[in-house]
């Protein structure tokens, strides 16, 4: 901290001395105390885009509540664009037509994000599973499993994120019957758009939560990091570990929230390679830069499971994973201890 020092000329009294040190004191005194304030917590929580989105904001200005209406407000405006449930939304006019003009930035840099990490992910994610979705969505669980097999390897033939075409502001899809799902992807990229606005605002302390996906603007005021907890799957009142996190995202994805049917045999995450549900991991957790690339690997490498899903992490720079087997082992990458609360 700074501060002014006021200099005295010697030929000054010593009485005219005492009094200037005394306003000299005075003056540091204020000044140490202005200095020390630290921003103030603001926060609110809604539910948006099917889920509870958390926004923690420190700030000393007036104008706070400005900041996290306009963050709420661009979460609606980007779910215009990338919500499945949205039947007027910018994918689903493109799931409808095959094809859509004008196309937004935000989908085109979606869709480009997502074809580059299909690949990065040896195809186990890929935002072309969305016929097989519908099928489980609509009742395959109650079918045969061969009248599952059979409807699954005609939907297959639909997805392929090498089909996606993207010219200018174009998107095309290259078969008749693909649909797209950003399930995997948007929420992570609107987390992280927030927070680009947040910081854009002058903020230096955040946090956006939406449902998991989390993205943390710098530490906290005192310089502390921000403490996010991963649950036990079997009890979700206990936590199995507790990550230390300052300036990165973090995103789970687990097979013991959302299910097809209602004994819970089909869980939501699919693996596109085979149509049907991923059973070699029960949580996965990814620590990396932004929520968008942390959203994408969660999903891929509970997939992928933990040798291959840890063999992709140990690829992919400032990317940590933490996964938990179906049999409740612990895989973790190299350098995930680092952020692990003792």
């Amino acid at each position: 901290m700074k501060i002014d020092r006021i200099l005295f000329k010697t030929f000054l009294l010593k009485t005219s001395l005492i009094l200037s040190l005394l306003l000299t004191i005075a003056v540091f005194l204020f000044s140490f105390t202005g200095c020390s304030q630290l921003p103030k917590r603001f926060e609110d929580t809604r539910e948006k885009m099917g889920t509870f989105v958390n926004i923690i904001i420190y700030s000393n200005d007036e104008d706070y509540s400005d900041i996290i209406e306009s963050s709420f407000q661009k979460i609606d405006e980007l779910n215009k664009v990338a919500s499945n449930y949205d039947s007027e939304s910018s994918v689903s006019v493109l799931n409808r037509d095959g094809i859509i003009k004008n196309a937004p930035e935000e989908l085109i840099e979606i869709i480009n994000i997502s074809k580059e990490y299909n690949i990065k992910t040896e195809s186990t994610f890929d935002i072309t599973v969305n016929p097989i979705l519908e099928l489980w969505s609509e009742g395959l669980w109650e079918e045969s499993e061969e009248v599952q097999k059979q409807k699954i390897n005609e939907a297959l033939k639909l997805l392929g994120s090498d089909q996606i075409h993207i010219e200018g502001s174009t998107i095309t899809l290259g078969k008749k019957g693909m649909s797209l799902t950003l399930g995997g992807v948007a929420k992570g990229y609107i987390v992280d758009e927030v927070i680009e606005l947040i910081k854009s605002k002058g903020i230096k302390s955040a946090l956006v939560n939406a449902g998991g996906d989390i993205r943390i603007l710098g530490s906290k005021p005192d310089g502390s990091s921000w403490n996010i907890s991963l649950e036990n799957p079997d009890n979700t009142s206990e936590q199995i570990v507790e990550f230390s996190l300052s300036d990165k995202s973090i995103a789970t994805s687990g097979n013991y929230y959302r299910y097809f049917d209602p004994e819970k045999e089909v869980h939501h995450i699919i693996d596109p390679r085979t149509g049907f549900s991923s059973n070699e991991c029960i949580s996965v957790t990814i620590i990396s830069e932004n929520a968008t690339i942390a959203d994408i690997l969660a999903t891929s490498v509970f997939v992928l499971g933990p040798e291959d899903g840890l063999r992709i992490i140990e690829g992919i720079e400032n990317t940590e994973a933490f996964i938990i087997d179906n049999e409740r082992n612990f895989h973790k990458s190299s350098g995930i201890e680092k952020f692990i609360v003792e």
